[in-house]
C-alpha cells in the first residue's frame, strides 16, 4: 500500500510535522489520514534518491573541445561517480555539472525548472557541447548508513 503513496519531498516533510507553515493548507481529514496510512513509512529512516547519468551531446558536425565524444558519460548512484572503463571525463566540464546533481538526484516539483532542465553548457564558451542529466533509476538508502547525525538532527560533539 506504501509503495502506491510515491510523494513529494515537500508532502512527506509536512506529514511527518517537520515543516511548520502557515502558508502550507492541508485539511485536517487529508492530513490526518495520510499520517495513518503513512505512520510505519515514516518511522523507518529509508529515503531514495534518482540514479543519473550525465551524457555528452553535441550539434552535428560542431567540434567538442574538452577532449569528449558525444555519447561520452558517467552515471551517479548515491553519491559515486562511474565511468564507463577506459572512458575519462573533463574536470572542466564535470565542474559545470556537478553542482546540480545532487538537486537532480531528488523529487522536485513539476513545475520546478529543476524538474525540466536538463541540458548544461560546456563551460567553453566557444563550444557547442552541453552535457544532459537524465534520471534513470531510483535506489533506496538508509539515513543510518548515510550519516552519522540521527533524524531528529540533535548531534552530540
Amino acid at each position: 500500500v506504501i509503495g502506491a503513496f510515491k510523494m513529494s519531498r515537500d508532502l512527506a516533510c509536512i506529514l511527518s510535522a517537520q515543516v511548520q507553515s502557515t502558508d502550507i493548507k492541508v485539511p485536517r481529514k487529508d492530513f490526518e489520514r495520510s499520517r495513518e496510512i503513512l505512520g510505519s513509512a515514516m518511522a523507518e529512516d529509508s529515503f531514495e534518491l534518482y540514479d543519473l547519468k550525465v551524457e555528452v551531446v553535441c550539434p552535428p558536425g560542431e567540434k567538442i573541445y574538452c577532449g569528449a565524444k558525444e555519447g561520452d558519460h558517467f552515471i551517479l548512484r548515491g553519491e559515486m561517480l562511474h565511468l564507463p572503463q577506459g572512458q575519462g571525463f573533463s574536470i572542466y566540464s564535470l565542474s559545470a555539472v556537478l553542482p546540480l546533481l545532487a538537486a537532480k538526484q531528488r523529487p522536485t516539483h513539476a513545475n520546478d525548472w529543476m524538474s525540466t532542465d536538463a541540458l548544461v553548457a560546456c563551460p567553453d564558451p566557444n563550444c557547442k557541447s552541453q552535457l544532459k542529466i537524465t534520471q534513470i533509476g531510483r535506489r533506496e538508502f538508509s539515513h543510518a548508513e548515510t550519516t552519522a547525525v540521527p533524524l531528529d538532527g540533535n548531534h552530540a560533539s
